[in-house]
């Protein structure tokens, strides 16, 4: 199903096991849509806390061109938690830049009325990036880097150094990908992340297993309100606030972070306590606050032969073996 995989399970004291399979643990991964937790819903929470944006804000009060009854009340809420109303994806091919992606999101017809169902989409987070630079005053990247300085990952970053692109995992383009017949080391795999330069809200960030189990072991501390220091904005307030549930009927998802149902990727034996996420790519990360655990799951599942339901399968697999650690 992949040809490599990481993997650490952790508490919030830190890492407990972990193994590369295939690989080298020190192997950066392309997180794919790990990076609307990590890198998009960890920044939104800084600006929240420095009060910068306010989760009612509306969409409209940043974008133009957002602009009709059908969307005037869509929230930074609604759009963390998946219920705007926008699809997952663009009908046509990606455009090239910012100015074209929002124009072409802002202006597209919304599926749904906001907030009577919720459908996972790429589009929503684009927005959030772009929302996030404008307000932080700076690109997604720096924002990101700037609030890792206080955890210190070793390798959690949107830009690889040429010594880290040489050392990642290969991933191969998908049919409708322009960069289709070559693979990709060390360049996002998501077509729309690579169309905005590699650095989008819902793609574009790699990581290795050990710097994804540090960011959820500082997670899972705030969660569990374990120690003294935590580190902005990683806190047992803005953490309880993100990882709740939403009032949407139906719906698993809180503000970015999904939440456990038993049919999910994170398996039968998670407490009802647990959030998480997943990636195209074949990445997962699952904190579970009850159990004060993490566990983190890297794979190149789109260099192999593994289809999303292999994926799913083996997800649960792992995450149910591991659940006596």
């Amino acid at each position: 199903m992949f040809p490599a995989a990481t993997a650490e399970a952790g508490s919030s004291a830190g890492p407990i096991w972990s193994e590369a399979f295939g690989t080298d643990l020190d192997t950066p991964f392309d997180l794919a849509s790990l990076t609307k937790v990590i890198a998009t819903t960890t920044v939104v929470m800084e600006l929240v806390r420095t009060s910068a944006v306010r989760l009612e804000d509306r969409v409209s009060d940043f974008f133009d061109e957002w602009r009709g009854v059908d969307r005037e009340a869509v929230t930074v809420r609604d759009l963390l938690e998946h219920a705007s109303g926008l699809s997952a994806r663009l009908l046509d091919a990606p455009p090239e830049g910012r100015r074209e992606f929002e124009h072409d999101i802002c202006t597209m017809p919304l599926e749904y009325s906001p907030r009577t169902q919720s459908i996972y989409s790429d589009l929503g987070f684009i927005l959030l990036g772009f929302l996030a630079a404008d307000r932080g005053g700076a690109p997604l990247n720096e924002l990101f880097d700037g609030v890792m300085v206080r955890l210190k990952p070793d390798l959690l970053t949107f830009t690889l150094s040429q010594a880290a692109r040489r050392r990642a995992a290969p991933t191969r383009p998908m049919d409708e990908d322009a960069r289709r017949g070559r693979d990709l080391v060390g360049e996002v795999h998501d077509n729309y992340a690579a169309a905005l330069g590699g650095v989008a809200g819902h793609a574009g960030l790699f990581g290795t297993a050990s710097a994804v189990g540090a960011f959820a072991a500082a997670v899972l501390r705030a969660a569990r309100e374990t120690g003294d220091d935590f580190p902005a904005p990683l806190t047992p307030e803005l953490i309880r606030t993100f990882t709740r549930k939403t009032t949407v009927h139906g719906s698993s998802r809180a503000l970015g972070w999904d939440t456990m149902l038993p049919t999910s990727s994170c398996g039968t034996r998670m407490s009802t306590d647990a959030f998480g996420h997943v990636g195209y790519t074949g990445t997962s990360l699952w904190v579970d606050p009850a159990r004060d655990r993490y566990f983190v799951l890297l794979t190149n599942r789109v260099f192999g032969h593994g289809s999303l339901e292999d994926m799913r399968t083996v997800r649960r697999a792992f995450h149910d073996a591991l659940g006596n650690i």
